[in-house]
C-alpha cells in the first residue's frame, strides 16, 4: 500500500489548527465597553447605551452602538446600568510627604504607594506642585507608556522657587529645569501676616525665566491684589482660591483675557479646621476603606482637637472658606475656566478621598455636576497643557472610571466606583 505522507502531514496540520483555542480565549486586539452611559468630559450630553472602544491603551472609538464598528477579536464588556467618565485629574496635589509609615518620604516605594492610592480613588493623573525631588523622575518619565499601569500618571513642579534676589530665584528655576520638571511653582503669600511675601521683582524674574524654558508657572496666592499682580506679571495658573475678599470685575477680566485657570483647593481650607472635632467623613466607608487607623486615632485626640480650636490661623481659614465658595461661584458663572485641585498629600489632606470631597464642595458652591466633571477632566488637562488626557475622544489615553451610579444626578456618585482604568488597563482595587 502506498502511503501519502504529504497528505498525512497536511491532515495533522489542519487538525492542530482546528483544535486551537477559540479566538475569544486569546488576547483580544481591542476592548469594547458597551451598554453604559458615557460622559466624555467635553461637556456634551451623555451618550446613552454607548460604546467605548479601547485599543493599544488609547480610545479608538466612542459613540452609540450604531456609530462604533468593532474590529475582529474584540472583547466586549457589558456596562448596562453603569456610567463611564474620564479619569479624574488633580491639578494641585503633593506626592512626597512623610507618613508615619515611612521614615523617608523621598523614596520610590513611597511615591508609588501614594500614586497607587490616588488611582484606586479614580484620580488617574496627579500634578504635584512643589517639593518634588529627583527620585520621582523615573515615575514621571513613564507617564505615557502602554505598559500595565498600577498608579496614577505623574507630573511634577520640582522645588518651590524661593530666593532673596531675582538671581537666586532664577537659579532655582534652572535647577528644576535640569531635573526635568513639567511646571514651575512659586508662593506669593504672607501666611496670614506671619512671613514676608515674595517681592514682585523676584516673581517677575521667575515667571520670565520659566517662560524662557517653555514652562507654565503655577502661583500659590491668598489675596485678591496678589492674584491680579501675578496675572499681570504672566502667571499661568492660580493654584488656590482668592480668600480675603470677594473677587471683582478686574480679576475676572484678567483671568479671561490671559486665559488663565483658577484652582479652588477648597479642601485645603477644610483641612485646617475640620479636625477640631471628629469630621463626618470619618464614618464614610469610601474614606475608611483606605484610611490609616493610626492617623485617624491621632486626629481624634481631644488635646489635638483643642489645639485646633485655639489656633488663630485655623479659625481664620475657617472663616475664609465661605469667601472661597462664593468666589468660585462668581468665577464659574463668569465663564472663567476652573480646574479641580485639592493641595492633598500634605498630612491631614487625604489623597484620593479629598478629591471627591473637593467636588462635593464645588457643588455646594453652586457648580453643576457636569461643570464639576469638566473641571476635573477636560479643563484640568487643558489648563496645564496635557493634550493626551482629560476626555474620552479618539486618540487620547483610555483613562476612565466605571461608576455604578449617575454622577449627573449627584456628584457624590463619583464615589460609586466599579472599576478604574488607566491606559486601557484595570487598576487593582
Amino acid at each position: 500500500m502506498r502511503i501519502d505522507y504529504f497528505a498525512i502531514i497536511f491532515f495533522l496540520f489542519f487538525l492542530a489548527v482546528s483544535c486551537q483555542k477559540p479566538t475569544e480565549d486569546t488576547a483580544p486586539d481591542a476592548l469594547a465597553f458597551v451598554g453604559g452611559n458615557i460622559i466624555d468630559g467635553t461637556g456634551r450630553q451623555p451618550i446613552s447605551n454607548g460604546v467605548l472602544l479601547v485599543r493599544d491603551g488609547r480610545v479608538a472609538g466612542v459613540g452609540t452602538q450604531a456609530d462604533v464598528e468593532l474590529p475582529e477579536n474584540t472583547e466586549v464588556i457589558d456596562l448596562k446600568g453603569k456610567t463611564v467618565i474620564p479619569g479624574l485629574i488633580n491639578t494641585h496635589a503633593h506626592v512626597n510627604f512623610v507618613s508615619h509609615k515611612q521614615a523617608d518620604s523621598d523614596t520610590t516605594h513611597n511615591l508609588v504607594d501614594q500614586l497607587a492610592l490616588y488611582a484606586r480613588y479614580g484620580i488617574t493623573t496627579v500634578v504635584s506642585l512643589g517639593e518634588d525631588h529627583q527620585k520621582g523622575a523615573p515615575l514621571r518619565e513613564a507617564v505615557d507608556t502602554t505598559t500595565t499601569r498600577d498608579r496614577a500618571r505623574f507630573y511634577v513642579a520640582g522645588a518651590v522657587v524661593t530666593g532673596e534676589t531675582p538671581e537666586e530665584a532664577v537659579a532655582v528655576v534652572d535647577r528644576n529645569v535640569k531635573m526635568g520638571v513639567d511646571f514651575i511653582k512659586i508662593r506669593v503669600d504672607d501666611q496670614l501676616g506671619t512671613t514676608s511675601k515674595m517681592p514682585q521683582e523676584i516673581y517677575q524674574a521667575v515667571i520670565d525665566r520659566s517662560h524662557e524654558h517653555q514652562l507654565k508657572l503655577a502661583a500659590h496666592m491668598y489675596y485678591l491684589e496678589d492674584a491680579k499682580r501675578l496675572l499681570e506679571a504672566g502667571a499661568d495658573f492660580l493654584a488656590h482660591s482668592v480668600r480675603d475678599q470677594v473677587v471683582d470685575t478686574e480679576l475676572i477680566q484678567l483671568l479671561k483675557e490671559k486665559n488663565v485657570c483658577y484652582c479652588p483647593t477648597l479642601t485645603r481650607e477644610v483641612s485646617t479646621f475640620v479636625y477640631e472635632e471628629v469630621p463626618d467623613f470619618f464614618d464614610d466607608p469610601f474614606f475608611l476603606r483606605e484610611a490609616d487607623t493610626v492617623e485617624l486615632a491621632a486626629l481624634k485626640d481631644p488635646q489635638r482637637q483643642q489645639q485646633i480650636k485655639n489656633s488663630q490661623s485655623a479659625q481664620t481659614y475657617k472663616q475664609a472658606l465661605p469667601t472661597a465658595l462664593a468666589n468660585l461661584k462668581i468665577l464659574s458663572d463668569s465663564s472663567v475656566t476652573i480646574a479641580m485641585g485639592t493641595d492633598s498629600g500634605v498630612p491631614t489632606r487625604f489623597q484620593g478621598y479629598f478629591e471627591h470631597l473637593e467636588m462635593e464642595l464645588m457643588a455646594e458652591a453652586g457648580m453643576s455636576p457636569m461643570q464639576i466633571i469638566v473641571a476635573a477632566t477636560k479643563d484640568a488637562a487643558a489648563c496645564l497643557g496635557l493634550p493626551d488626557i482629560g476626555t474620552l475622544e479618539n486618540g487620547k489615553w483610555a483613562d476612565f472610571i466605571i461608576l455604578d451610579e449617575d454622577p449627573l444626578a449627584d456628584i457624590k456618585n463619583t464615589r460609586s466606583i466599579s472599576s478604574v482604568w488607566i491606559g486601557g488597563q484595570p487598576i487593582e482595587r
